[in-house]
């Protein structure tokens, strides 16, 4: 982005300074990163780089770590196997937490903009409340709720966990969408004579979708990296994906929880750049509303 030709010296020295200031807190955040994903290659078993990698030895750089998370399936013994079932339960988890976390925060954020709802206020921070509760607190609740009723330790009481834990970013994504949303959509439809589910279906849902895919992409994310919750109620049947490489770090490192953390980081932005387009469509889409 070019500066006007009008901008004074100091205007243009603030611009600068700004952008580097940028710079170096973008490279701040991204350092572990960029640490986790070459090492993830390293031919070696240490967790340093060697003189060849710094070379950029070809010899130096192997993919024997991300080979040996899809060999010998069947041994029940075997490393392989750990990873594999720790990440069909982190899917289901993630999948079944994230399909039941939409569907509330939907609903919820649709009722939330209505002018006429009472409590608003309040009822919002409740919602929000467990992205602003420290999570273990959270986690040593619903331990000890779950666990009165019967659902600690089980897999449905992870998935709940889950659920209460990502509901919040859908209802935060959806209520943004629907900021602008005008009223009177919602009358000119039952005034032709459509019932309130077919109002929401045809009217309401295709201007909110953007942001019920942002969030439910939020929630994923959210279910899919949760360790702390999982270490309060997870039993040795459910490991999960971050569960195995918190108990890898602790006992038994190997590079392996690399090449799985650079996995997960090619899904992560992966998921970034689905949410940043839906953002963009969603602005579009809050403009021509507007302008309409």
């Amino acid at each position: 982005m070019r500066l006007p030709p009008y901008t004074s010296p100091l205007a243009r020295a603030w611009h600068y300074l700004f952008l580097l200031l940028c710079g170096c807190v973008f490279f701040f955040l991204v350092a572990p990163v960029l640490v986790v994903v070459p090492l993830s290659f390293n031919a070696d078993t240490y967790f340093t780089f060697s003189e060849a990698m710094l070379r950029l030895d070809p010899e130096a750089f192997s993919l024997q770590w991300y080979r040996g998370l899809l060999q010998d399936p069947n041994r029940p013994d075997s490393e392989t196997s750990a990873w594999l079932i720790a990440a069909k339960n982190s899917l289901i988890i993630a999948v079944s937490a994230t399909a039941l976390a939409t569907v509330l925060g939907t609903l919820a954020a649709v009722g939330l903009t209505r002018r006429h709802m009472p409590f608003r206020g309040p009822i919002m921070a409740l919602l929000i409340s467990p992205m602003i509760v420290p999570i273990i607190i959270t986690g040593a609740g619903m331990f000890l709720f779950y666990s009165d009723v019967g659902l600690a330790f089980t897999m449905p009481g992870l998935v709940l966990a889950h659920a209460a834990l990502g509901t919040p970013f859908v209802v935060i994504t959806v209520t943004a969408t629907l900021a602008g949303f005008d009223e009177n959509l919602i009358r000119a439809s039952f005034s032709l004579g459509a019932r309130p589910l077919r109002t929401f279906r045809s009217v309401i849902l295709p201007l909110c979708w953007p942001g019920v895919i942002s969030g439910a992409l939020f929630a994923f994310i959210t279910s899919f990296d949760e360790v702390v919750v999982v270490i309060f109620l997870a039993g040795p049947e459910q490991p999960t994906i971050p569960r195995l490489i918190w108990g890898g770090i602790r006992q038994e490192i190997t590079l392996s929880i690399l090449a799985v953390a650079t996995i997960l980081i090619a899904i992560s932005t992966l998921f970034m750049l689905t949410v940043e387009l839906l953002r963009r469509r969603s602005e579009r889409l809050r403009g021509v509303v507007t302008a309409g």
